[in-house]
């Protein structure tokens, strides 16, 4: 059973940066696709960001494209979502969340372990 804990979010105007990071504990984190998902007051939660096991493959929301990177280190059990280019509607709790079955997906029913969420906050 993986753990997943996130870390880096905060408050920053739009055009800034933040880095999020995502540490994985008690799983074999490279068997595990990973993805960033976010949640928006009242609003369903969405695909963001995901990466394959061996970090070769990425993807990305049409929204966040050119803006944000994913990455990955499995020697140090972490994923990293780069964001840059913020903008107010980037305002959201992110979530990391690891994938056991092979291939990708932006279903979060499909992602079978989830971190509690980190918040970002992006003023005009």
């Amino acid at each position: 059973q993986v753990q997943l804990v996130e870390s880096g979010g905060g408050s920053v105007q739009a055009g800034g940066s933040l880095t999020l990071s995502c540490a994985a504990s008690g799983g074999t984190f490279s068997s595990y696709h990973m993805g960033w998902f976010r949640q928006a007051p009242g609003k369903d939660r969405e695909f963001v960001s995901s990466i394959s096991r061996t970090g070769a493959g990425t993807y990305y929301a049409d929204s966040v494209k050119g803006r944000f990177t994913i990455s990955r280190d499995n020697a140090k059990n972490t994923v990293v979502l780069q964001m840059n280019s913020l903008k107010p509607e980037d305002t959201a709790v992110y979530y990391c969340a690891a994938r056991k079955s092979i291939g990708r997906s932006t279903k979060p029913l499909e992602y079978d372990h989830w971190g509690q969420g980190t918040q970002v906050t992006v003023s005009s």
